[in-house]
């Protein structure tokens, strides 16, 4: 099982639909994938069409890590029964579904103990291949938490002047982090998202990126997408979405999603003094 944090350090930027994305992808292959929504608006929850129950949500499982469990609250979304099967039995795409309580934990005090709340947590996951984690787009608890229980951790970031700059930021606190905390963990690379072909400002930035970054800036880069708040919208997976442009983009979720699980072999990363 492959735990990756999709995070971070400026909202807006996509880091939300980059992760259905890749849910989206992870299912379409037959990877059996569980969804941990950890940003309190929770946005993946809705977008992944699951309507809560009587499970507890993520943050209820944080407040009791070793009791909670897990395999008995997760939700299935609605994404496996487009899907249905994959060959070797029906896809599995399931939901530790977000919720506003997640906030309590999103502070910049939590001691080593609570950052190993979602580690206990997970500790219950079963045979899922893959687990994507929806971090809040900050560098408070939330998000520590979730590098704690991560093999990688993946950036998302627009090429913007302010969101490569916080990328940076965020690429130094991975470094002080891994050494503080995790020393296990890695850095999957950088997702360019909402990438405007044609625009000189989106060419000039993603050159800085390339130059800042090397290899850890992923590929493909992911275009901007006139229809995605339409597909997020209807709760849909996009490799299901009718249309051409949705298929390119499916294609290119597929090979980012391929390039995302055998990335992170170390720091490589050139920060401005």
């Amino acid at each position: 099982m492959q735990v990756v944090s999709i995070s971070s350090l400026k909202g807006g930027v996509g880091k939300t639909s980059v992760t259905t994305g890749l849910a989206s992808a992870a299912l379409a292959a037959g990877i059996r994938t569980l969804v941990v929504d950890l940003d309190p608006h929770a946005d993946a929850t809705t977008a992944l069409g699951v309507q809560p129950g009587d499970q507890l949500d993520i943050g209820r499982m944080l407040k009791s890590p070793r009791r909670a469990k897990l395999a008995e609250n997760v939700v299935r979304s609605n994404w496996s029964d487009r899907t249905g099967t994959n060959g070797s039995g029906p896809a599995v795409l399931d939901v530790a579904v977000g919720s506003a309580y997640t906030g309590i934990y999103d502070r910049p005090d939590l001691g080593r103990r609570d950052l190993r709340r979602l580690s206990a947590v997970l500790a219950g996951a079963g045979d899922y291949q893959l687990v994507l984690v929806d971090c809040p787009p900050s560098l408070n608890g939330l998000t520590r938490m979730a590098w704690s229980a991560s093999d990688k951790v993946a950036l998302v970031a627009e090429p913007g002047l302010f969101s490569v700059a916080g990328t940076e930021r965020t690429m130094r606190a991975i470094q002080l982090f891994k050494q503080e905390f995790a020393p296990n963990l890695s850095p999957a690379g950088i997702v360019a998202n909402r990438v405007r072909t044609g625009s000189s400002e989106h060419s000039y930035r993603l050159a800085e990126m390339e130059s800042m970054f090397g290899d850890l800036l992923l590929s493909p880069r992911i275009p901007e997408q006139a229809n995605w708040q339409q597909i997020q919208g209807a709760a849909h997976p996009v490799h299901h979405w009718p249309g051409d442009s949705a298929k390119a983009v499916s294609a290119l979720f597929d090979e980012l999603l391929g390039n995302l699980m055998t990335a992170g072999s170390g720091l490589r990363v050139r920060v401005r003094q």
